[in-house]
């Protein structure tokens, strides 16, 4: 497939895929999520690939989706609209490479949204978040209203979609939506710090753990954790497990 939107780059087991509409704040519209779910299919079968990133060019992330496709809507478009931009961010959330935001500019809305489906969000001091479909007469269509809470708390998520407000990178982090805050020219060398080091690990170990993780949020908690004893006993019938217990009792680093 040829991408008009998406640029990418794999090195060192590392892909960075850059979301590229900066005449657009990099809005996301329908060939967006076209775009990304084949990027998916494509990133996903390269087994040198232990990390994705994902970013923005110019100064957003990405500012929300597209309003100058949106207006034309129907109910049965905007439907169809929520629905392809849900699967492809539940395909991020469930990918098995565990997936960064570096967020380096305006993440509001549907950037918001992107931000939120991945495993990390690690952001410039410049960055802002928020969920401004209010504004627009809207609720989020890419399931912040389910994400946002997981992740802040519920007072916090109804703040953000029920008043449309604007939050810093600062505040984003108080509230548990980032993980870190960087200055900008530093976000980049600091997003590829977490991703050789997540890198440097099993990757199959590391697409399990993400699985179980994910997966044991929507379960009882006797449910995940036998589902954790089942994914743990899998891994034994490895040889990269056999090989990291091995290098640990040899004092050397595992050969993966």
């Amino acid at each position: 497939m040829e991408y008009r939107i998406l640029k990418s780059e794999v090195s060192d087991g590392i892909a960075i895929v850059t979301v590229s509409r900066p005449a657009a704040m990099n809005a996301l519209n329908s060939d967006f999520f076209d775009e990304m779910d084949n990027f998916l299919d494509e990133i996903e079968s390269k087994t040198e690939v232990k990390v994705l990133i994902i970013t923005g060019e110019g100064k957003a992330f990405v500012a929300g989706a597209d309003i100058a496709e949106m207006v034309h809507m129907g109910i049965p478009e905007g439907f169809a609209f929520s629905s392809k931009g849900q699967r492809v961010f539940d395909r991020i959330e469930q990918c098995p490479l565990p997936v960064i935001a570096a967020v380096n500019g305006y993440a509001l809305g549907g950037g918001c949204e992107l931000a939120m489906a991945c495993d990390f969000r690690f952001a410039s001091k410049l960055a802002k978040f928020g969920q401004p479909e209010m504004n627009l007469g809207l609720i989020p269509g890419y399931a912040a209203t389910q994400r946002l809470s997981r992740l802040t708390g519920l007072g916090n998520a109804l703040y953000l979609i029920l008043t449309a407000d604007t939050i810093s990178a600062d505040d984003a982090l108080r509230i548990g939506l980032v993980q870190k805050v960087t200055e900008p020219e530093l976000l980049m060398e600091e997003v590829m710090k977490l991703a050789r080091r997540i890198a440097g690990n099993g990757s199959q170990a590391v697409a399990v753990a993400k699985k179980v993780i994910r997966r044991g949020m929507t379960m009882e908690f006797g449910e995940a954790s036998a589902l954790e004893s089942s994914e743990f006993s899998k891994l034994f019938g490895l040889p990269a497990t056999k090989e990291g217990m091995k290098a640990f009792l040899e004092k050397r680093k595992p050969e993966w």
